[in-house]
């Protein structure tokens, strides 16, 4: 007959036969649950196991309550946007900032416009500038591929 070791508040600790810690459950009408089944012999604790799930449920929802979800909000310029693009693009830009969402924001360059690349990063560091009262740079303008790409963090409110 297998045996294992048996934990918990209301049991005397020790190895058991299966059937009498089984018994001993169904006594204070708790289940037998199985903790660690890699141990010799495997470790069981008498114990309320919906109650245990309920709480480890709640445990997880608190902590998922505190932890704060990150969103990468993007922008997409190209390079030779015109004044009023630009002005409806910042004024997202800024808005995004202040409810606290990461910025993206990143110049598109299209088949030979790449020769732009200056322009491109002229207008990225414009952006910058111009938000730097709501967020600040955390990555200078980066060309990647097609595309230049530069990350603008919220700025933390006192």
């Amino acid at each position: 007959m297998p045996e294992v070791r048996l934990v918990g508040e209301n049991v005397e600790p020790g190895v058991y036969k299966i059937s009498e810690a089984l018994r001993l459950a169904d006594e204070f009408e708790l289940d037998l649950v199985e903790i660690s089944p890699n141990a010799e012999p495997p470790v069981c604790k008498i114990m309320d196991y919906k109650k245990f799930l309920y709480e480890q449920k709640r445990r997880e929802k608190e902590l998922k309550a505190k932890s704060t979800q990150i969103t990468i909000k993007e922008i997409r310029f190209g390079p030779q946007t015109d004044e009023h693009d630009y002005e409806f693009k910042k004024k997202n830009a800024e808005k995004f900032l202040k409810d606290g969402a990461k910025l993206k924001a990143f110049v598109f360059f299209k088949g030979r416009s790449i020769i732009y690349k200056e322009q491109g990063q002229i207008l990225l560091l414009r952006l910058a500038q111009d938000l730097e009262e709501v967020g600040k740079v955390e990555a200078m303008p980066v060309l990647e591929g097609k595309r230049m790409i530069m990350f603008i963090t919220p700025k933390k409110k006192k």
